[in-house]
């Protein structure tokens, strides 16, 4: 008997839009089954034209403030097949039990950093920064692939 391959959920990660939202993005974007928005959205109509494209998983920032952020939570998780998804805009405002808890990977945003490291069993990715440039850092997304309990992390450089 064949054994059939589980799909794979690509999952599209970003951070730090701060009311700008790119067409690079949103193409890079284009496909995903999920987006993570890891906060400093800054403007409900970034969420508005991520929302077109897939679901939408949202964390809110330290600039993400007024009524139309109030709803929006500080902490989130999600389960992919087999992986849970704990999202967060600053690593500084993470839970110390994430074992305890099951996480496997961690998104974060804030530092407009891109990065991918994994640290006892857990996968930390911040996109970067997909809004405007800050200092000399990229401006980047993420992209999660996911099949069963596999996880793989990329990072995007949307334009030069």
């Amino acid at each position: 008997m064949a054994t059939r391959r589980a799909r794979s959920s690509r999952i599209g990660l970003i951070s730090d839009t701060h009311n700008l939202v790119r067409p690079e993005a949103l193409a890079w974007l284009a496909g995903c089954d999920a987006i993570i928005h890891a906060g400093d959205i800054c403007n409900r109509a970034v969420l508005d034209a991520l929302a077109q494209i897939a679901p939408l998983t949202v964390v809110r920032g330290n600039n993400d403030t007024g009524e139309w952020a109030a709803s929006i939570p500080t902490h989130a998780t999600l389960d992919v097949q087999q992986v849970k998804i704990l999202v967060v805009h600053d690593i500084d405002d993470m839970p110390r039990n994430l074992h305890d808890a099951g996480v496997r990977v961690v998104v974060t945003g804030h530092s407009h950093k891109p990065s991918i490291v994994e640290r006892d069993g857990v996968l930390f990715v911040n996109p970067g920064s997909a809004g405007p440039r800050r200092f000399k850092l990229p401006i980047s997304a993420g992209r999660l692939t996911i099949a069963g309990a596999h996880v793989e992390a990329t990072l995007h450089t949307l334009t030069a």
